[in-house]
């Protein structure tokens, strides 16, 4: 970006993380499911990138606790609070989006 030095940049992408992971826990009524399905990621997703780069980092962060700063909560927490069980149509979806090995 022009103009702009790296820590700056990381600033700013740090900032924008934070407004999305806000918005992810304040959007409960928005499943993971939908997410996968439109978007291809989801709050899960997240939590593995974050784990990825902590890792690269030299930190040792289990998903668990990654889970926890994406979500704000213990991931079962959220789980039993807020998740619904997927319709027949958004798993037909998942399995037909979703990479192959």
């Amino acid at each position: 970006m022009a103009g702009i030095d790296d820590t700056k940049r990381i600033e700013l992408e740090a900032a924008v993380f934070r407004r999305l992971v806000s918005h992810l826990r304040n959007r409960t009524d928005v499943q993971n499911i939908d997410m996968m399905n439109l978007a291809g990621f989801c709050r899960n997703c997240l939590s593995n990138w974050y784990v990825d780069a902590a890792r690269e980092g030299g930190l040792d962060l289990d998903k668990d606790a990654a889970r926890e700063i994406v979500y704000g909560m213990p991931y079962a927490e959220w789980k039993a609070a807020y998740q619904t069980e997927a319709t027949p149509d958004q798993t037909a979806a998942f399995e037909k989006a979703r990479p192959h090995d």
